[in-house]
């Protein structure tokens, strides 16, 4: 049988309430009584019931981080972040892989709320619907939305400045001397891949004879980067650059590349985003737009646990982090 608080009482001699205050680091416990029960307890192997003191404290101490594609390098850095930040609060941190399926996202979402999770870190695959946003509004559930903003006011956000890494993006391409630009991106109106085309296509169109690159939308992901560059090549085979929404899509559209024996940046310049660290071992390695995933996965959970510690004061807080140009030797100069 496990041993339990009672247990510790009557070894240590002391009342329940005392050995409970003195495991918390409580008041009201002077330190020779503290380190008895501490030892007794150490002795006889005695673990908190975390169950238990959640149903008295209203708190698990458990975050879960939902990502939409754990096979993406991208949130392996946001996990990391996240984790340390946890661990530091004495948290569990839960990862809760949707695979790009927005309804099992939120079935993913519905469990963790059962679960009586502290907070959810959330990747969200797809803009939430009115009635999502509404269903998830009222959970009581602290949620942070992950490299998206949200006109619903009720939740928190930890965000990259996407559009700025498009405008980023289209400058470094523009001073290169390139006019017949690709953009290859995710489906339509996906938040953060939206503002990085956003600022992309703006950039360019305000140049100085305006810029009108080609957009093609498809899957954020190495296979989609496959596709789409196959689809640039054949139909649009002037091009001369291509921005890539992500790094695991430029990594799929430099494939390309080799089996049709192509090279980077001679026949065609290349740059991405995220600046995941295969990135730098990319022959030739690849430029792209830096986002600190780390800062942004510990972030959302310094934000989370400020929610989860005060629940009558939920006031929704948005952190915007910078971004930067890597150059690298992907992209060349047009003569």
């Amino acid at each position: 049988m496990p041993v339990t608080i009672k247990d510790v009482a009557r070894e240590s001699g002391v009342n329940i309430s005392t050995v409970s205050r003195a495991l918390n680091n409580d008041y009201g416990v002077n330190d020779r009584t503290r380190e008895h029960v501490t030892a007794v307890a150490a002795r006889l192997g005695y673990h908190p019931n975390r169950v238990a003191r959640g149903l008295v404290t209203g708190r698990t101490h458990s975050l879960a981080l939902l990502v939409s594609d754990i096979r993406n390098p991208f949130f392996a850095e946001v996990a990391r972040g996240a984790e340390d930040a946890a661990r530091a609060a004495n948290c569990d941190l839960v990862l809760c892989n949707s695979d790009l399926d927005a309804h099992k996202q939120m079935e993913y979402v519905s469990s963790l709320i059962e679960k009586r999770v502290d907070g959810i870190l959330m990747n969200s695959v797809a803009p939430l619907s009115r009635d999502q946003q509404a269903q998830l509004a009222a959970c009581g559930v602290p949620i942070v939305l992950l490299n998206r903003f949200s006109s619903n006011r009720a939740f928190s956000t930890a965000c990259a400045d996407n559009e700025a890494g498009g405008v980023l993006a289209a400058r470094y391409l523009l001073d290169l001397g390139h006019t017949r630009i690709a953009h290859l991106t995710g489906p339509r109106l996906h938040g953060n891949l939206s503002d990085r085309a956003h600022g992309f296509l703006r950039t360019l169109q305000s140049a100085k004879p305006p810029v009108r690159p080609v957009v093609l939308h498809g899957q954020f992901s190495f296979d989609g980067g496959c596709a789409l560059a196959r689809q640039v090549l054949d139909k649009h085979p002037d091009v001369t650059a291509i921005f890539a929404a992500n790094d695991v899509m430029a990594y799929g559209v430099a494939r390309v590349f080799l089996e049709r024996g192509m090279r980077i940046p001679e026949d065609m310049s290349l740059i991405g985003f995220d600046n995941l660290e295969f990135s730098n071992l990319l022959h030739p390695p690849l430029t792209t737009i830096h986002q600190p995933k780390y800062e942004m996965g510990h972030a959302a959970v310094e934000i989370l646990l400020r929610l989860s510690r005060d629940r009558t004061r939920q006031v929704p807080e948005h952190r915007l982090l910078g971004v930067e140009l890597i150059e690298r030797q992907s992209c060349r100069k047009i003569p």
